[in-house]
């Protein structure tokens, strides 16, 4: 496990810590694996304070999607001293919940959050793994809006630029770490 050097920028970092996971979880899928990268604790910790920098002081509340956004937003959330709401599969969280359906890659799905996770006005940060087709963070940002929220960013860890998911997202701010 390395530290990052003074000389490397964090997008290298990151590159340098992804798998390539060929037909996963569908043939003709290739699946970015963030698993290296957070098994790294230097690594993990360059980039949760490189991505906290970011946002310091311009967000109340961190949105962390399921699953791998989970790791991401709680480690940013403590390090700014914020909370953090989980954005989650459908049926997955108790009490009421606002639903948003949307399209992946590779099928669709359904995400929720509790329909009082959020105070009105609140600036929302929202942190994914990555962005695809944009379906899973447009469906989050909605949620987020639809709760009296305001969604301040998007940030993701990698971009899979051939996929065009940043047009999905209007006017939004949108920071991707690497972007391929």
């Amino acid at each position: 496990m390395a530290e990052l050097h003074a000389d490397e920028s964090v997008a290298e970092l990151v590159a340098s810590r992804l798998r390539d996971i060929p037909d996963f979880p569908k043939p003709g899928v290739l699946f970015k694996d963030f698993t290296p990268l957070i098994a790294d604790g230097p690594a993990l910790g360059a980039l949760v304070r490189d991505i906290a920098d970011r946002y310091r002081d311009r967000v109340d509340v961190i949105v962390g999607i399921e699953a791998r956004g989970f790791i991401l937003g709680a480690a940013v959330a403590y390090e700014l001293g914020l909370g953090m709401v989980p954005v989650r599969k459908a049926g997955k969280l108790p009490g009421e919940t606002l639903r948003e359906s949307y399209a992946l890659e590779y099928g669709t799905a359904e995400i929720e959050v509790h329909n009082d996770a959020f105070e009105v006005g609140q600036r929302v940060l929202v942190i994914d793994d990555v962005l695809a087709t944009g379906g899973t963070a447009e469906a989050a940002c909605s949620l987020v809006e639809r709760a009296g929220a305001e969604v301040a960013a998007i940030e993701v860890v990698l971009e899979l630029a051939f996929l065009d998911g940043r047009s999905r997202l209007g006017d939004r701010t949108v920071n991707a770490i690497l972007t391929v």
